[in-house]
């Protein structure tokens, strides 16, 4: 008996291993790829960044002459990464990506684009993750009781509701709490992360400062993310709850709550895990548009000013910053799925 609880651990174990190892390889190949893109689409568009640069200064009245233009190509081309071959080229990406120097940033120089992103991503991280486990948290879990208790009126009201708002766009609603809320009802502020002349501290006072001007990008982003995981959570509950072993487990006199909570909700939350995992591309992209609408200093409102000024520097950091936290986000999830699945840990 001994020797097969031995084996039995052993398969677990290189079972769970098996898993890991698989997921990291993913992450590995997934932001390589992405990263790799990052360096060959803007090398394949018509367009030449440092000529469109130039162009820029030129527009602006400046009088340079083709010796002086020459010269600045070489030094945009050295400052850009785009100097030497291909090749070249792409194994000075990676060693910007490795050492993450990107350079400096063209309308903010010569702010190195490695300070902008430690400067902005702060903010976009923490309005990404606050709106997606409060949205995940809520929608599921009154999803879940609308899905079992689904003839109630509440639960009808809350699937008209959810209907209605589900389809708008993110920078439409954002658009509309933003007129409501801080234009016709002067309650919070039009935009931006905190007072101006207020410098951030850990403080009460500074803490509320932040979260009074990040309600309504997080309000916007909850209820329409949350919206989703309500409609999905009340598909699958209404699937559950006539299961056989919740049939039983009715039968044999379980209590409502406790037959709610502990057998329906609970296995049907672990698709919305796998779900959470594959949404989290959809809501940082989300959160990016939601910083625009109401000037969040994220890294949304950093890459419409880096598009608007063709900042090529510092468009390829947002990119490769992006693609390595979204990359990271779905393998932390991934990594924590075998402790809400036993499955994965028995197969």
């Amino acid at each position: 008996m001994d020797d097969l609880e031995e084996e039995n651990k052993r398969m677990k174990a290189k079972t769970l291993r098996t898993y890991l190892a698989r997921r990291i390889l993913q992450y590995i190949f997934v932001v390589f790829l992405g990263l790799s893109l990052v360096f060959f689409i803007p090398r394949l568009l018509p367009q030449d960044p440092i000529r469109a640069i130039i162009g820029q200064f030129q527009q602006h009245g400046a009088g340079l002459d083709t010796k002086t233009v020459e010269t600045m190509v070489v030094t945009f081309q050295e400052l850009f990464g785009l100097s030497g071959s291909l090749v070249e080229q792409y194994l000075t990406f990676w060693r910007r990506i490795l050492t993450l120097d990107f350079g400096p940033s063209f309308f903010q120089f010569p702010t190195p684009v490695s300070e902008l992103l430690r400067r902005f991503l702060p903010w976009t991280l923490g309005l990404m993750l606050t709106s997606t486990v409060v949205a995940w948290l809520i929608g599921n879990i009154i999803g879940g009781i609308a899905g079992y208790f689904s003839r109630s009126r509440w639960a009808r009201l809350m699937d008209v509701l959810a209907t209605v708002v589900r389809p708008m766009p993110h920078y439409v609603f954002g658009l509309v709490l933003l007129i409501l809320f801080a234009y016709l009802w002067k309650v919070f502020p039009l935009g931006g992360g905190a007072s101006i002349g207020k410098p951030l501290s850990f403080n009460i006072v500074s803490l509320l400062d932040v979260l009074r001007h990040s309600f309504l990008p997080i309000l916007t982003l909850v209820i329409l993310n949350g919206a989703v995981w309500y409609h999905q959570m009340r598909l699958l509950v209404q699937n559950v709850k006539n299961e056989d072993f919740v049939q039983y487990a009715k039968m044999g006199g379980v209590r409502t709550w406790c037959l709610v909570s502990q057998y329906v909700i609970r296995n049907a939350m672990l698709p919305q895990v796998t779900g959470l995992a594959l949404s989290i591309g959809q809501i940082y992209s989300a959160a990016i548009i939601v910083e625009i609408v109401f000037s969040y200093p994220g890294l949304g409102t950093l890459l419409f000013e880096a598009i608007s000024r063709a900042d090529y520097n510092l468009i390829m950091g947002i990119a490769a910053i992006s693609i390595l936290t979204v990359s990271t986000l779905v393998l932390i999830v991934d990594l924590l799925y075998p402790l809400l699945d036993p499955r994965i840990r028995y197969r």
